[in-house]
């Protein structure tokens, strides 16, 4: 009872967020990521703020729980690695509370703003669900899902190979990712640009992972000659697909606010050039993240580590906003030169290096 009061507030939170940021949704289910990433408890599906048709598909798919869990969790994993670098590194304010609430209105500005970070969020998570998802699939941990069917005869007789193994069943996990991800924006009323874009980023992300399937083989035949192959469809690392989406992110497109019939450019000049599938969309242009925001969840960059001689995003000319850094000497001491010594124990020196380490202002 203690416990249902205590979540009580942050559930409310939730629900005052989501009304008056409906874009943001749809993002609100990623508090499973960040919960079971950091928590010493992993949230089921009533404790996080999800929307009640996710909800729904939580308690007819109590299997799939562990899957959705991890896809929140390796999207915002992968959206860190790939901005650790950045201004905005994919993080809330390190002073932000903590809660399911608090965190969705800590990463609010990003899920709901329309800008570039809000299409990566998107689609990073929207390919993770996929991802772990069809993981599920593939280990036989889901009865609906397994290995794909239709992959498992033909091939090529005169190229000697056949299907075989157990390829990834993308279509399901790509099915289920709808079903979760969009019909939350799908519910809104008045649907804006914003909802149309976040719609086209989920889609983006799943698009991603369907891509980058690889054929992997494996040869069979006498003394290894490889006279016949098996062959079967795998996803990509995922590291790979978030390069890949953070290459869209670089060239993400500007669309306009206003919803026509279909998605347009903002610039008048490109609409005749077609949007693809796999593109990333935005609305709004994104604020420089250099100072702290609390009310819109940016960290700023005071006290970020920066690379001196980096002339990159990591660089302390652009990572710390012309504002200068800070520099100061790091001591490490660690055990070096260890040597065996009979019998039996090893020697080792104690090895000092002293390391400049240059903070943002």
């Amino acid at each position: 009872m203690e416990r249902g009061t205590a979540l009580g507030p942050w559930l409310l939170l939730s629900a005052m967020l989501i009304s008056l940021c409906p874009a943001a949704a749809g993002g609100t289910w990623m508090w499973l990521g960040i919960a079971a990433a950091g928590g010493p408890e992993k949230p089921g599906c009533t404790s996080p703020p999800l929307s009640r048709r996710q909800q729904e598909l939580c308690k007819q798919k109590p299997e799939l729980v562990p899957a959705i869990r991890e896809g929140a969790r390796l999207g915002l994993q992968e959206c860190r690695s790939q901005f650790r670098h950045e201004r905005w590194d994919c993080r809330p304010s390190p002073n932000a509370r903590r809660g399911p609430a608090a965190t969705a209105a800590a990463f609010g500005h990003q899920l709901s703003s329309g800008t570039k970070e809000t299409a990566f969020i998107s689609a990073v998570t929207s390919a993770g669900l996929v991802h772990s998802v069809t993981r599920s699939c593939s280990a036989g941990n889901v009865t609906e899902c397994s290995c794909d069917t239709n992959l498992r005869h033909g091939g090529s007789a005169i190229e000697g190979w056949h299907w075989g193994g157990c390829s990834d069943d993308i279509h399901y996990g790509m099915s289920f990712s709808r079903k979760f991800l969009d019909v939350p924006f799908k519910n809104v009323t008045g649907k804006s640009g914003l909802v149309a874009m976040n719609l086209h980023n989920n889609e983006a992300g799943r698009q991603a992972v369907a891509k980058l399937m690889s054929v992997d083989c494996r040869c069979h035949g006498v003394s290894g000659s490889c006279a016949v192959k098996t062959c079967w469809k795998t996803m990509s690392s995922f590291e790979k697909i978030g390069r890949f989406l953070k290459d869209k992110y670089e060239n993400s497109i500007q669309i306009s606010d206003r919803l026509k019939k279909k998605l347009r450019r903002k610039e008048k000049s490109q609409r005749k050039i077609p949007i693809g599938k796999e593109d990333l969309l935005y609305v709004n242009k994104s604020p420089n993240y250099c100072v702290e925001d609390p009310k819109l969840g940016i960290p700023g960059t005071q006290g970020r580590e920066c690379n001196r001689t980096s002339e990159g995003p990591d660089g302390c000319n652009l990572l710390c906003c012309g504002r200068g850094y800070n520099t100061h000497v790091v001591r490490h001491v660690e055990r070096c030169e260890c040597k065996f010594v009979w019998c039996c124990y090893v020697r080792c020196r104690r090895c000092e290096t002293m390391t400049d380490v240059h903070t943002c202002k």
